[in-house]
């Protein structure tokens, strides 16, 4: 099963390249990987490993980087010796946090082949190996377990329809087994992992939240979106889809509800901006191009540039989060830590928040465009029912928060 599983691993990175030829995103991924080696090598060369150890954290994308980062910051201030390897397996990732500045080196993560993980493991020699929510390795993984290098998962989520849990899932499942410790988000993913005899486990919750009640703590401030906003309620479409865009659509030109739209696509390439303005056939100011003057000109903000989303949902009175008409939602922690009622589509069973909000009654998932513009219309005309949403959506995240603690209290147990 090794060889098979490598051989697909092998056939994916060649598709990859294939890809590259076409996709400018599967182009980042390659081009990232060109002398990674090298650069590694060059990094580390003359490192006092005894003096500063190096501990390796590994998130597949930016999203998991947001939950590893409260981990890897407050690890930093009480290990300030240690040294932190940061790497991501996608271009959304690494692109835009390449240069952050609380690792000491941030990598792709090369292709998990045999040899790879090898040289890998020998060239960085990590104390110890951070794994952020679910991107399994198995040939990285088998190499720390060789050379009994503690290996540890943080905000895990585990779902009985992984293949870990399958009737053929036997390898996979063996292949967890080694692990150090496992920091899992709920008491499903612990019942899962005790089913397969695998007991070093914690239910912390997940990290997200301590990240996200961080950033809403921060008081910063966008001058010229305030002028934009002038006071006006606010409705943001945040990490929108061509599919949720259509049905916000509908909603943006409903001028009865008087509100002003930030768009914020997942997508910001120039192509995927432009057909927004197509879409929306009407006055609408980019955020690049954002001034005194224009700011006042349009009742839409479209967002063409990556980073600051997670902020601007201080400005929010309603949102949507766009995914739901795919594999699945994209992130609704960042607006509900503001008390903001959200919206999404009918694929979010993945994620627990957003299953326990919807059961409370604190957040919607809808699925036509007269859905969305009918609640959208109640909850606005109703100061009492939308104070009730803010406050269920702001006590969930404090009933939540906590996860970072946990995990840096056993770290700081096992690297004294």
């Amino acid at each position: 099963m090794n060889l098979i599983y490598s051989f697909f691993v092998i056939v994916y990175g060649l598709f990859i390249r294939f890809a590259a030829i076409f996709n400018s995103k599967a182009r980042q991924w390659v081009d990232g990987r060109k002398g990674l080696f090298q650069k590694l090598d060059l990094s580390l060369r003359g490192l006092d490993r005894e003096k500063n150890p190096v501990i390796w954290v590994h998130a597949s994308s930016l999203g998991e980087f947001e939950q590893g980062r409260p981990v890897i910051e407050a690890f930093r201030k009480t290990h300030g010796s240690f040294r932190i390897l940061l790497t991501f397996f996608s271009p959304s990732g690494y692109e835009v946090r390449k240069n952050y500045e609380q690792a000491d080196w941030v990598f792709y993560l090369p292709l998990d082949t045999p040899g790879n993980a090898h040289r890998w493991i020998e060239t960085v020699q990590p104390v110890a190996a951070i794994f952020i929510k679910y991107d399994f390795w198995f040939n990285f993984l088998q190499g720390l377990y060789k050379q009994n290098i503690p290996v540890y998962f943080i905000s895990a989520l585990f779902r009985p329809r992984q293949h870990f849990f399958r009737w053929y899932g036997g390898w996979f499942a063996r292949q967890l087994s080694g692990v150090t410790h496992f920091f899992v988000q709920n008491s499903v993913s612990a019942a899962l992992l005790e089913n397969l005899g695998i007991r070093n486990v914690t239910v912390a919750g997940d990290t997200r939240f301590d990240r996200v009640f961080t950033i809403a703590s921060q008081q910063n401030s966008f001058p010229l979106i305030e002028r934009f906003i002038s006071g006006e309620k606010v409705f943001i479409g945040g990490s929108t889809w061509k599919e949720d865009e259509l049905l916000l659509l509908p909603l943006i030109n409903h001028k009865e509800l008087n509100l002003k739209f930030i768009l914020a696509p997942h997508d910001t390439s120039p192509d995927r901006i432009q057909y927004l303005v197509g879409l929306l056939q009407q006055p609408v100011v980019r955020y690049s191009e954002l001034n005194e003057e224009n700011a006042l000109r349009s009742n839409i903000l479209l967002i063409d540039s990556v980073g600051i989303l997670s902020q601007l949902y201080r400005y929010a009175t309603l949102a949507y989060i766009g995914g739901g008409f795919g594999v699945s939602i994209h992130n609704i922690q960042e607006p509900i830590t503001y008390g903001v009622p959200v919206f999404f589509g009918p694929q979010y069973h993945k994620f627990k928040e957003a299953v326990d909000l919807i059961g409370q009654g604190g957040v919607f998932s809808i699925s036509t465009p007269d859905e969305l513009v009918a609640n959208t219309a109640r909850i606005l005309s109703d100061p009492l029912e939308y104070q009730h949403l803010s406050i269920l959506c702001r006590k969930y995240v404090d009933e939540n928060r906590g996860a970072t603690a946990i995990i840096i209290h056993h770290l700081d147990e096992v690297f004294r």
